[in-house]
């Protein structure tokens, strides 16, 4: 165990210095959301109201959710260019955990997940967002948004690993992320919708993570319907989350292994 450990630290570490050497990796961790910021805010803000607060408040959680989930092409990225490259095979003739390679992965893409929130909370203050439950509260929301983006990470690491083409990668996480994303409460509320699309969007698992970040938030909550994912989103999303990660990391370690032996 103290061994995966060193191991984890150690690739994790890697991650970060390849940053460090090619910091133009950091644009879709750090200017992207900050564009999400301010062109939603401000220009959507501009014409758009919600009952029970500003539209800014409203859309920040969305925002927070959408950057998460754009964790699964950015995974999927970074694991197809380590098969690619060769880096994976010299992993293999080394001392090292299979494990801990995709661990390593995984979590490095979910620190730089936590520094676009921290860049997002910033420039949302300062175009009028506002946490009104305390600061534990709001911990608590950021804690569910990392595991969100955490578990998109896995994802994103067996999409890679089983398509182990960008072009594939690049097509089927933006069919999965775009329809989740924009058929939810992310950005507006569903009301206006059919209602059997309204059921959709109500169920959507995006919506339960951004319903729930707003309460904690202390932020709008209009238009989230009458089931059980509008009663409980928290409980909800926490159970979604765990069901994936459940699911999903022992297929990844699978995969890596069929991939590896290839």
């Amino acid at each position: 165990m103290t061994e995966t450990l060193s191991d984890i630290r150690a690739l994790v570490g890697r991650h970060f210095r390849h940053i460090h050497r090619v910091p133009e990796q950091l644009i879709s961790v750090t200017i992207m959301p900050i564009a999400f910021v301010l062109i939603f805010g401000m220009l959507f803000g501009s014409a758009m109201e919600v009952e029970g607060g500003s539209y800014q408040e409203y859309i920040m959680a969305g925002i927070f959710t959408q950057v998460m989930m754009v964790n699964i092409s950015q995974t999927a990225l970074g694991v197809v260019g380590d098969l690619s490259n060769g880096l994976v095979d010299r992993f293999r003739s080394l001392p090292i955990s299979r494990s801990a390679v995709l661990i390593g992965r995984t979590t490095a893409d979910m620190a730089l997940a936590a520094w676009s929130c921290l860049l997002m909370a910033g420039v949302g203050y300062l175009i009028g967002w506002r946490i009104h439950n305390g600061l534990p509260k709001a911990l608590a929301a950021f804690g569910l948004l990392l595991m969100l983006g955490f578990a998109m990470s896995w994802l994103g690491a067996l999409l890679g690993l089983a398509l182990r083409s960008t072009e594939s990668v690049n097509a089927l996480a933006f069919m999965a992320t775009m329809p989740l994303v924009f058929l939810s409460n992310a950005f507006v509320p569903p009301d206006g919708l059919p209602a059997w699309l309204r059921a959709v969007a109500e169920w959507n698992p995006v919506s339960m993570v951004v319903t729930a970040c707003r309460q904690l938030f202390g932020n709008p909550t209009v238009g989230i319907g009458s089931g059980l994912p509008a009663e409980h989103p928290i409980v909800m999303s926490l159970v979604l989350i765990g069901v994936i990660l459940a699911v999903v990391i022992p297929m990844s370690g699978r995969a890596y292994s069929t991939a590896t032996a290839r």
